[in-house]
């Protein structure tokens, strides 16, 4: 078969000896997958039908049909009933893929420093190469967060809501990557944070120097991308993480001896 046929012409699953430890059904669907892949195929365009894949990869019905399942649940193939219905490519949103691979972390323990490890090696790296390319819009919406919370919280609820908007300034910049994938990793940092202060109430005790210090930092950067000065940028940036990550981490102490203490 050639690379434009509508027929899968992957090899069938039992000439594969290494993926006999999975399931047939997920066997069958990480074929689907490569034959996607392999044929350029984008979101809306058609599967094979049922009996055409139940021929190709010499399984039942059933397998076919939990195969089909398991990619609908990643949001790689949607269902349509009906006439012209079918089995089309859908798309995997950005929160969608956050929240499987947030699923995968959820029970790895995470510590700050894990995450802040990351952040400082990546984060100078992106508004340094930003510096100079926002356009006036993405600027003004950058110093918009950096300035809306003019004074520091009163209450633990307001100290979150700070906590949460800060990580949002983080993901607003990621967004503006012309690297997908730098963008996405950190905005998927900024997330797991984000997640990690709710869960564990480190903005239980407000914070008032994290609150200077980060406002400072966020004001000051937005200058710096605005002008262009890439290395003041990254400069502004890497100063924000390492004091950020010694708050955080100060903060979270803090709040475990308040909880053994109780």
């Amino acid at each position: 078969m050639t690379k434009s046929s509508t027929q899968p012409s992957s090899p069938k699953i039992t000439d594969a000896p290494r993926a006999q430890k999975r399931s047939r059904p997920v066997q069958v669907a990480d074929q689907i997958k490569r034959w996607v892949v392999e044929r350029d195929l984008r979101k809306g365009d058609k599967l094979p039908n049922e009996a055409a894949m139940i021929a190709q990869f010499g399984v039942s019905k059933g397998t076919v049909r939990e195969a089909m399942r398991i990619l609908e649940a990643q949001g790689l193939i949607v269902t349509k009933t009906g006439p012209g219905g079918g089995s089309l490519v859908g798309e995997v949103s950005k929160d969608r893929a956050m929240s499987l691979l947030g699923n995968y972390f959820y029970f790895k323990d995470l510590s700050l420093s894990d995450i802040y490890e990351l952040r400082k090696l990546l984060e100078p790296a992106l508004v340094a190469k930003l510096a100079g390319t926002l356009d006036e819009g993405t600027l003004t919406e950058l110093r918009d967060m950096a300035h809306q919370y003019p004074e520091p919280a009163q209450t633990p609820e307001e100290e979150k809501e700070q906590h949460i908007s800060s990580l949002l300034f983080h993901a607003r910049l990621a967004d503006a990557a012309d690297n997908e994938l730098l963008g996405f990793v950190i905005s998927f940092m900024a997330r797991i944070l984000s997640d990690l202060t709710v869960y564990r109430r480190l903005y239980a005790t407000p914070n008032e120097e994290l609150w200077e210090r980060g406002r400072r930092h966020q004001i000051d950067l937005v200058e710096a991308l605005a002008s262009g000065d890439g290395d003041r940028a990254h400069a502004i940036m890497t100063s924000h993480m390492e004091g950020a990550e010694r708050m955080m981490n100060q903060q979270e102490m803090r709040i475990t001896r308040e909880f053994m203490a109780e």
